[in-house]
């Protein structure tokens, strides 16, 4: 979705949030049968007017989601920026056939890019580095019940309900109540040669030639992915996708267990008889 014709309007271009805020308040909510009849003229022959309407319609929805993620610092216009580009993600991924509103399957995109910013532009490189830290680093500030440092019983109520240990929800959280470190030199009268953190954040990781051998490694790896899970009996491919490859609410044992009306272990066993069997498949395809 290119070109003049797609183009709406932005915090920055309107002068101010507020001005933006009432602007997109302004545009007109979609009926379900506009969206289907626009959703497929977009699906059938790429009319960009139409892909228009529905990203206007929904324009307040990220201005919406925005409000949920001003507690991380970053502006709110650029959140909503960011999510303005998940929103039109799902536009052009919309299929109005499968009976699910735009509104629902927007939501998604829009978290994720938005998500995508704020550990981009976090202060604490090392924050989320698995799905759990993901899930506990957008979760902890919420869960919170006051703004005192959290005691031990506090810390393992969190740790039980996310699913990760006490000792990571007290490190993630004394990571978002820290100081922020000046990364420009302060000159000193005592020390001409003084260094400061900027002098470290060069990253060989953004040489061209790293992130196209990064991309062609992870398309590698979702592909044998997708052929060991293929190797799965139904059951088995459940478990591993609901326990493992969810991008939010994994089931626990316990879950899957009340599922298939046997025991928390016998879907530990399975579990573990599949990861080891995806293993094997995903070293042969290498």
């Amino acid at each position: 979705m290119t070109g003049s014709a797609l183009t709406f309007p932005t915090p920055s271009s309107l002068g101010s949030l507020d001005n933006y805020i009432q602007a997109v308040n302004r545009f007109p909510l979609l009926t379900a049968e506009q969206e289907a009849e626009f959703g497929r003229r977009w699906k059938a022959t790429q009319d960009v007017e139409a892909a228009r309407a529905m990203v206007l319609s929904h324009l307040r929805l990220v201005v919406a989601v925005s409000r949920n993620y001003v507690g991380y610092g970053l502006p709110q216009a650029d959140l909503i920026q960011e999510g303005n580009v998940g929103l039109m993600k799902a536009v052009h991924r919309f299929d109005p056939d499968r009976g699910v509103r735009l509104v629902s399957f927007a939501l998604h995109w829009i978290r994720a890019e938005m998500h995508e910013y704020i550990l981009r532009n976090w202060r604490l490189v090392k924050v989320a580095t698995t799905k759990a830290q993901r899930k506990l680093f957008f979760n902890l500030r919420s869960m919170k019940k006051r703004s005192a440092a959290l005691t031990n019983a506090e810390a393992d109520a969190i740790a039980n309900e996310l699913n990760v240990k006490r000792e990571d929800v007290l490190e993630m959280e004394t990571r978002m109540t820290g100081h922020d470190l000046t990364l420009d030199p302060t000159p000193s009268d005592d020390d001409e040669h003084a260094y400061s953190p900027i002098a470290y954040l060069t990253d060989a990781d953004d040489e061209p030639a790293t992130i196209v051998e990064a991309k062609q490694t992870a398309e590698r790896r979702s592909e044998g992915l997708s052929h060991a899970l293929g190797k799965l009996d139904p059951r088995s491919r459940r478990i591993i996708e609901a326990r493992w490859l969810r991008e939010e609410n994994p089931l626990t044992l316990q879950e899957l267990a009340n599922e298939y009306n046997v025991s928390a272990e016998r879907i530990r066993q399975i579990e573990s008889k599949a990861i080891k069997q995806m293993k094997g498949a995903m070293a042969a395809a290498a």
